[in-house]
């Protein structure tokens, strides 16, 4: 390049760098807090916080409406809310940092760091890898193992890991995506055994104490509890209420944090400085953040609606307890996160040093994306796009237009058939990785009680012959099932299979992985 040049091409940066454009994409969008208002009224979400980063700076630390329906407490900066699978790349993180001690390797096998470890597949228990814990490619379906821990469960980490040996795959070992939340609680167990802390004391003090996150906590238990912190709600028959928080902490490696938008907003600063959290101390290397930010398994790209015409990716996968994918020419590092009443999202461009954090206290995933991509457009540049009325039209196609219960039953089939004798089907079945399922005699008919989980607990109410819907007595699970009896030639039943009653039930409900055989 010739000088002439050069300083023509520093002229033009100055230039750029003190024009109006730039100078307002320093800042949050115009009109934000009126924006984000519109949001909170269009999607019926109580409180939302919001951080916005630029440049190494936070430019935006803020909440917006109320934290608890009951009591009108305002959000602000720093009140809490779960934070859900957001939580994952601090598991990631963990591990990096054990990494970097030379304790343990990325490609070290799980085994020889849990020499009691099994998978359904020996092949796959000889094979599989620390990293293989976070990247959803084990071969276990979808939320495959969840209803070991949600709702809520009686078994610890330990029991949890160990159960994994009667999972079946439903796919080959790396041959597909699958998102997982088990070998969550499997990383949790490694980082305890190498370390000696539990998950929760190392990524406390090895992590949030480090970057200064002083809201937060590392524990399901502490959702929604004391001082100032967010109320989980969500629509119950159709009405938005407040709801149980989520509060079991077996699985607190996979979604266990409680944190606040100013606490967010620094941990972003982190990780898009690769790791600084002072002018002359990491947290972690740059070799961290590209194994962190390094796409490992592709994840299905679909053709979005026209409204989300702007969301196509040419690349989309999983890295280490993040998605990367590309959004409008941008690298985008970015994940979700969902817990009963609370869901986020964390969206970073790395090129253009920005980055959001947009919780909520109600599940509406076109809350938080409707901030976050109108933040992204910002600071990427261009005509500003609608994406609250993109989110409502999708919503209301689907038939999930506010007053709208998703979770209602159909219609019982015309000329159903009524069930046999009760005694038919009452009985214990067990299966081979949850474990026992009681079908008892009531006053009123059959209930059903899973054995681990407290809040199993049901009437099964007859649908159609052998068939039956599991109506749940906390009506907050939103999960009803069909059980479907096989019964015999001796005309008592043998077996259970299950089926939500709904597609909206949440995927975390495998109930279709169980093979529930009577135990005679």
């Amino acid at each position: 390049m010739s000088v002439a040049r050069f300083f023509r091409c520093v002229a033009l940066t100055a230039l750029l760098a003190a024009s109006p454009a730039n100078a307002r994409q320093a800042g949050p969008p115009p009109d934000f807090d009126a924006y984000v208002t519109r949001v909170l009224e269009t999607f019926d979400v109580p409180g939302i916080g919001v951080a916005i980063v630029k440049d190494g700076r936070v430019v935006l630390a803020k909440g917006y409406g109320v934290r608890d329906l009951d009591t009108g407490e305002p959000v602000d900066g720093h009140t809490l809310f779960g934070i859900a699978s957001n939580t994952k790349v601090f598991t990631a993180t963990a591990l990096g940092l054990l990494v970097e001690e030379g304790k343990i390797g990325w490609d070290q096998r799980v085994i020889e760091i849990l020499p009691w470890f099994r998978m359904y597949d020996p092949f796959v228990t000889r094979e599989l890898t620390v990293r293989d814990l976070l990247v959803h490619r084990s071969g276990l379906g979808l939320g495959a193992g969840d209803l070991l821990w949600w709702p809520p469960s009686n078994l610890d980490r330990r029991q949890i890991a160990e159960r994994l040996q009667y999972i079946k795959p439903a796919t080959g070992f790396r041959s597909a995506y699958a998102y997982d939340n088990v070998l969550y609680t499997v990383a949790g167990e490694v980082i305890e055994t190498v370390s000696g802390l539990s998950w929760e004391d190392f990524v406390q003090t090895r992590i949030l104490d480090v970057v200064g996150m002083a809201d937060s906590n590392t524990r399901h238990s502490e959702a929604g509890h004391g001082g100032n912190a967010a109320q989980p709600h969500a629509a119950i028959d159709g009405v938005v209420r407040r709801v149980a928080a989520f509060a079991s902490d077996n699985t607190n490696p996979a979604g266990g944090i409680n944190a606040s938008a100013a606490d967010m907003a620094k941990w972003i600063i982190v990780q898009m400085d690769s790791g600084r959290v002072a002018p002359d101390r990491r947290l972690y290397s740059p070799a961290t953040t590209r194994q962190l930010w390094t796409l490992v398994t592709p994840m299905p790209i679909g053709n979005p609606r026209p409204e989300f015409r702007r969301q196509k990716a040419h690349f989309n996968g999983y890295a280490l307890g993040l998605n990367v994918r590309d959004y409008r020419g941008q690298f985008v590092v970015t994940h979700t996160g969902g817990l009963p009443g609370f869901v986020s999202r964390v969206m970073m461009l790395p090129e253009l040093k920005a980055g959001v954090a947009v919780l909520t206290n109600q599940e509406s995933g076109a809350a938080f994306d409707a901030i976050a991509y109108r933040v992204m457009d910002h600071f990427i540049g261009g005509e500003p796009y609608d994406w609250i009325t993109a989110y409502d039209t999708a919503m209301r196609r689907n038939g999930a237009a506010p007053g709208v219960d998703p979770f209602a039953w159909p219609d019982r089939p015309e000329g159903a058939v009524e069930p046999r004798g009760l005694e038919a089907y009452a009985g214990t079945y067990r299966d081979a990785w949850y474990g026992q399922v009681f079908v008892e005699r009531g006053e009123a008919g059959l209930r059903v009680r899973f054995e681990h989980t407290p809040s199993l607990v049901g009437d099964l109410v007859p649908w159609n012959g052998d068939t039956f819907i599991a109506k749940w007595d906390d009506r907050e699970l939103r999960a009803d099932v069909y059980a479907i009896f096989t019964v015999g030639p001796d005309g008592s039943a043998r077996s259970i299979r299950m089926e939500w009653v709904s597609d909206a039930t949440d995927f975390s409900y495998d109930f279709q992985d169980l093979d529930l055989q009577r135990v005679r």
